[in-house]
């Protein structure tokens, strides 16, 4: 089943089309990830999800429901979902205690604000107000306000952006721990650890509309390979001859260099010998399949 299940979606924004005939369908019970660059229509999409923008064409479905819903359909929707702005959405000067009290009194079985504080590192009984507390902390306070309605479905927009390493984990163990009672979860990142760690399913967006869609492991999935960076365009003639005939060489983005192919045991050390004797002073050399980042930045490259 669909928690969220969108088909030739288009926004426009005067003649440009932000989004652009865009389908996809996030699984009940699951983590949806929606990857790609700045000015894929992601944002646009999650707005048009939750009712913040109308679209110009094509159909939204949400937990069983076809927008736009009006009158009790759309208030027992409304009660069944959350959302977390990438910006915006909180009470200013408001504490985050009283206001997170506030909003779950809108609810019929809210999460306890105090206890779901605490669960995101905010100490509840501060008396600082959210205008004077650090990006991180803000972001925090963000997605507990779209989780204290004990949504079935939540949209989170770069949730983590502004956490520190430490909080970050906490933040995904809490998510984690959520979608396996039952929640479901659409998410927009450029972090791709959120996503290798979190997302049960990726769907990479560009220009609009879906380019690419599976698990993590089916889209890193591909053929071992070597990567290394360095200086751009470097002439990598020479390791390529001195590698098995199959092994290809290329820069797949700028300073970023890929080996692939069918490697032999010496690759490795052939490569790293190369290096040395043509005094590319690479930072790191790593064997194993493409990174989900590597293989969003190809997709999007090949646009």
């Amino acid at each position: 089943m669909s928690s969220v299940s969108v088909c030739d979606l288009v926004i426009r924004y005067g003649a440009r089309r932000a989004v652009d005939g865009l389908t996809f369908d996030a699984a009940d019970q699951a983590v949806t990830a929606l990857v790609g660059p700045n000015g894929a229509g992601k944002t646009s999409t999650v707005e048009a999800c939750v009712g913040l923008r109308r679209p110009t064409s094509g159909s939204i479905s949400i937990l069983g429901t076809s927008l736009p819903a009006a009158g009790a359909t759309r208030s027992r929707l409304h009660a069944q979902v959350g959302v977390m702005l990438q910006d915006g959405g909180l009470y200013s000067t408001a504490r985050p205690l009283p206001m997170l009290r506030h909003l779950a009194g809108l609810y019929p079985d809210p999460r306890s604000p105090e206890e779901l504080l605490e669960a995101v590192g905010i100490d509840p009984g501060t008396r600082t107000p959210l205008r004077r507390l650090s990006g991180g902390e803000q972001r925090r306070v963000a997605a507990a306000a779209a989780l204290v309605g004990r949504p079935r479905l939540v949209f989170l927009d770069e949730p983590t952006t502004g956490l520190d390493a430490v909080a970050r984990r906490s933040f995904h163990d809490l998510l984690r721990g959520y979608v396996s009672e039952g929640l479901s979860v659409v998410l927009t990142t450029h972090l791709m650890d959120d996503v290798e760690r979190l997302a049960d399913a990726v769907v990479v967006v560009a220009g609009g509309r879906v380019i690419r869609e599976g698990s993590v492991a089916s889209l890193t999935g591909g053929e071992d390979a070597v990567n290394f960076d360095g200086p751009m365009h470097l002439d990598t003639s020479g390791l390529s001859a001195a590698l098995p005939a199959s092994a290809t060489v290329e820069e797949h983005t700028p300073g970023r260099y890929r080996v692939s192919g069918d490697l032999d045991p010496l690759a490795l050390s052939t490569i790293t010998a190369w290096c040395g004797q043509h005094g590319v002073a690479t930072r790191s050399i790593r064997l194993g399949r493409p990174s989900l980042e590597d293989v969003v930045v190809d997709l999007v490259g090949e646009l």
